[in-house]
């Protein structure tokens, strides 16, 4: 029974590991399918003009006869789909395989259950950014479900390793400043998706100023406008110059308090040596974004840079989880420590009271 369990646990650590992996992969192809601007490449879904891969340009007129098919950039959505699927699939697998597990002390069932709810609302996200029209409100909110499952999937491995290892955790309190970093890069992912899908990558020209100010000339309100028409086609966007320049203005200012409240938290952990080290790779991947967006900009957005400031995204939200899981650890260590200190010394005052 002890080596089912076991074996069990060994195929979950598998699979999560290639789930988060997957994940990562699934954000960076969604990405490019975004940049080349192959989000409608099919005009449906869950099919490609009603079939499971792309058909010919004969029976996509006859399906479809006021979208012409670019064959290219329906295999890439396609691709994107593909991969979505699959990783849906292992979400399944994970949740099946972990049932007779469930009840197993300190295993993770509920963020299971949390990865199975997420994954299926994104499959929805996914079906609305086409059948909407790349409406920005969904595509953000489709990029935010695609982190959540990467976070989901590396947090439900975490924990499985811990279940495996035994390994206590510390209080399940957050801390004032991980929780100010975590949501402050929530903040920025957002405001990162809310610049891509309103095509506002490079509405600011100039590094550190904004088309030669400092406080540009922007439309904050119509830039922030959450209520905006359902039904136009968003591709390339229906915003006018001046929003697009507060979308992106304001994605520059959330990186400051970004950098600033990671820039605390290192501070504050830095007597931790092992917090130090993962604390330290964090702020050295936000630099790096830094330079990748400040790069963009100078560079007129190339597609393979852009593609790469994703990604820089997707290891920065895996780095802070990755040290949050590290000062919880360190917190479970120095809890069980004290623990072990005062029933050592309960022992001994029974001792000497005999």
């Amino acid at each position: 029974m002890q080596e089912s369990i076991e074996s069990r646990l060994k195929w979950l650590l598998r699979l999560t590991l290639l789930g988060t992996l997957l994940t990562i992969l699934v954000i960076l192809v969604g990405a490019w399918t975004r940049l080349v601007d192959a989000g409608l490449g099919c005009p449906d879904w869950p099919g490609c003009y009603g079939r499971l891969v792309v058909p010919s340009s004969e029976y996509a007129a006859m399906r479809h006869p006021d979208v012409p098919l670019d064959a290219s950039k329906a295999w890439v959505e396609m691709a994107h789909r593909y991969i979505a699927t699959l990783l849906g699939m292992l979400v399944i697998g994970a949740v099946t395989l972990g049932w007779s597990l469930r009840k197993r002390h300190q295993y993770p069932w509920r963020t299971s259950l949390l990865l199975l709810a997420v994954i299926i609302v994104q499959g929805a996200f996914g079906a609305f950014t086409v059948t909407l029209k790349l409406w920005p409100q969904v595509v953000t909110l489709h990029l935010l479900g695609g982190f959540s499952v990467l976070i989901l999937f590396l947090w439900l491995h975490l924990r499985l390793r811990g279940v495996a290892r035994q390994k206590a955790l510390g209080p399940k309190r957050t801390g004032l400043w991980w929780g100010i970093a975590a949501g402050l890069l929530v903040l920025q992912l957002a405001l990162g998706g809310w610049v891509t899908s309103n095509y506002a990558g490079i509405a600011c020209q100039g590094i550190p100023t904004c088309n030669g100010q400092w406080w540009p000339g922007m439309d904050i309100k119509e830039g922030f406008h959450l209520t905006q028409t359902v039904g136009p086609n968003y591709l390339h966007g229906q915003l006018h110059a001046e929003a697009r320049t507060a979308i992106h203005f304001i994605h520059r200012l959330g990186a400051v308090l970004l950098g600033l409240s990671l820039a605390i938290l290192l501070y504050r952990y830095w007597h931790y040596r092992a917090l130090r080290r993962v604390l330290g790779g964090v702020m050295s991947i936000f630099c790096l974004q830094v330079i990748l967006g400040a790069l963009n900009v100078l560079m007129w957005l190339p597609l393979w840079l852009a593609l790469i400031h994703t990604a820089g995204a997707v290891f920065l939200a895996v780095a802070l989880l990755l040290a949050w899981w590290q000062w919880r650890l360190e917190s479970g260590d120095i809890l069980a420590a004290h623990v072990d200190e005062n029933d050592r010394a309960g022992r001994v005052s029974t001792g000497l009271s005999k």
